[in-house]
């Protein structure tokens, strides 16, 4: 498995990828006949899951640190 799937951030679909890994680990026939695509598959799934997850944190966080600034703005505009 590609060594960036293995970080902190997608340890939600760690068992996933360890039943993917497995899978491939029957050896070439198995994956070519398709009989990993299951595991494939419900792998992008949590993947597509967990980017979607850290999209909506940021823009979040993102969102409440502007606000924060345009606060502080505010609060320098009318003191000045």
């Amino acid at each position: 498995m590609h060594p960036l799937l293995h970080t902190k951030d997608n340890a939600g679909c760690e068992q996933v990828m360890i039943a993917l890994e497995e899978c491939h680990a029957r050896g070439f026939l198995w994956k070519a006949l398709g009989m990993c695509s299951n595991a494939k598959e419900q792998l992008i799934k949590c993947l597509r899951e967990e980017r979607v997850k850290h999209q909506t944190m940021n823009r979040t966080e993102e969102q409440e640190k502007r606000a924060r600034i345009r606060q502080k703005w505010k609060e320098i505009e009318e003191n000045s």
